[in-house]
């Protein structure tokens, strides 16, 4: 979805809930909710309004990719002369 459909679906979801919100306030009145309610889908309206075009080289966060890690031991010879995290080298003695 490209940012012109993306602009009119949430444009499309604002519009459905100012119209929602006018339903409940046929049912409600002019409650301190309810004007809360009138203010913040209205904010988002405004804030939809303002948010203009999106800066250039910005664009969708690339998929990150799930790692599979083997259950199989790993090859000792990789470890070949590293420390044991806490314990040291393998030829000396903890305290």
């Amino acid at each position: 979805m490209g940012v012109h459909e993306s602009r009119a679906a949430v444009a499309e979801a604002v519009s459905a809930l100012d119209s929602a919100v006018a339903t409940l306030r046929l049912h409600y009145g002019d409650t301190l909710g309810v004007r809360r309610l009138v203010s913040d889908v209205a904010r988002l309206g405004d804030d939809l309004d303002e948010l203009g075009d999106p800066q250039p080289g910005h664009g969708p966060h690339p998929v990150r990719q799930l790692e599979i890690v083997p259950d199989e031991p790993y090859d000792r010879s990789m470890w070949a002369g590293a420390d044991d995290e806490g314990l040291g080298a393998p030829d000396r003695r903890a305290p």
